[in-house]
């Protein structure tokens, strides 16, 4: 900061680097401005040593609390303490993992560093690897497929605990085939009878009761706010109907953009709900930095994307802030924040590279990893379907809404 000032008239005046107050001096330039200088040094110097002295907070914090200190002038390998873990993550602790599509690498990632992955609805031992991979299997901890928005997972929970008795009725047909509306490609072709379809929906409602009871984490991800739901009934959808399968009807079939508000009650919702059923359970929040395929929103889809992830992020923040059973990781800041360039995104500018996957997920099992005190062996069950390379993509309904 500049601290001398000349006006046009002969007093020199400085401003005092404390308070900013206007401290003149009066001096003959030709004589006297060698004493003024050394005035000016005294009372710096003074200022300098009382500001040392001073006592906040600010002083004490570690180098990752300083912009410049962990960011700035840094090559963003280099960034590092992006997450410190709430509480104790073991390798002992069964996790659940659902969510949108970026959260099939979080559920990767920890059954490749041997943490305890429960898989509530395995594959039948008959289907080969490949085939197994094509039916959904294998990919979450139940096979509802991606679970995009917080009200789908709101009531995939309820029917869960309902045993689906108020959506026996729902399904769409296509010739012979039958579909489920709330994961309408878990059966590629779809179901060949009714009676096949309420089977599959029940087993994988028994999975998702399964899970909430045994496991010791949820690690969830929040995917977007934008969804297609029954106007009478006011059922989600897991993708616009008609795209996937189905019929789109616009006197039954309405759009909705969830808000901040909405969002945040379905969360809590399903916390609480499923804390009453699992008092031990623990929560674990990410967000998606997968931009959206598609907007039906009036918005460009470019500032349409940032209104979804922003209101999901500041939810997952609400929820971390209020429960000390909910943490969250910054997968989304880590891929999208501008530190990083872009660099982590393919042409596209949507799809992860995988060395973007690969440095997330680095950040996060490196945050658990360091954090763990016992060396136990690892319980993953080995299980070839999970044990996607790093060329395989992932499973993707909303990808459907580009195609026409």
């Amino acid at each position: 900061m500049r601290a001398i000032s000349y006006n046009n008239t002969d007093p020199l005046e400085v401003k005092h680097p404390a308070c900013y107050k206007r401290i003149t001096f009066s001096f003959n330039r030709s004589s006297e401005l060698p004493k003024a200088q050394v005035l000016l040094r005294r009372v710096r110097s003074a200022t300098q040593s009382r500001l040392w002295r001073m006592q906040h907070p600010y002083k004490n914090f570690p180098d990752k609390n300083y912009w410049n200190k962990s960011v700035g002038f840094r090559d963003y390998a280099e960034i590092s303490s992006l997450w410190t873990p709430k509480f104790t993550i073991s390798k002992k602790d069964q996790t659940i993992t659902a969510g949108s599509c970026f959260a099939q690498h979080m559920s990767k990632a920890m059954r490749e560093a041997g943490f305890r992955w429960l898989n509530c609805e395995p594959a039948p031992k008959y289907l080969y690897p490949d085939q197994a991979k094509a039916f959904n299997y294998g990919i979450y901890s139940f096979r509802t497929s991606n679970i995009y928005t917080a009200s789908a997972l709101k009531q995939w929970i309820i029917w869960a605990e309902d045993r689906g008795e108020t959506i026996k009725d729902r399904y769409w047909s296509d010739g012979e085939r039958f579909f489920d509306p709330f994961r309408p490609t878990i059966e590629p072709g779809g179901f060949c009878s009714l009676i096949e379809l309420e089977a599959s929906r029940q087993t994988v409602l028994r999975a998702i009761r399964k899970a909430i009871r045994k496991a010791d984490l949820f690690v969830f991800t929040l995917g977007l706010t934008e969804s297609w739901v029954h106007k009478e009934t006011g059922e989600v959808y897991a993708v616009c109907p008609g795209t996937a399968a189905g019929t789109f009807d616009e006197a039954q079939h309405i759009f909705s953009n969830a808000d901040y508000p909405s969002i945040l009650d379905d969360m809590k919702f399903v916390i609480e709900f499923i804390r009453r059923i699992n008092p031990r359970i623990r929560f674990l929040l990410t967000v998606s930095p997968v931009p959206l395929v598609a907007t039906a929103s009036d918005q460009h889809v470019l500032p349409a994307t940032i209104y979804s992830k922003s209101v999901l992020r500041a939810v997952a923040g609400n929820l971390e802030q209020t429960f000390p059973f909910v943490d969250y990781f910054p997968s989304y800041e880590i891929v999208s924040a501008f530190p990083f360039k872009g660099d982590f995104f393919k042409e596209n500018l949507r799809s992860v590279t995988p060395d973007g996957v690969a440095f997330v997920m680095r950040h996060f099992i490196g945050a658990l990893i360091d954090g763990e005190t016992d060396q136990c062996p690892s319980h993953a069950e080995a299980n070839p379907v999970v044990d996607m390379n790093e060329d395989d993509t992932v499973v993707c309904e909303e990808l459907f809404l580009e195609k026409k």
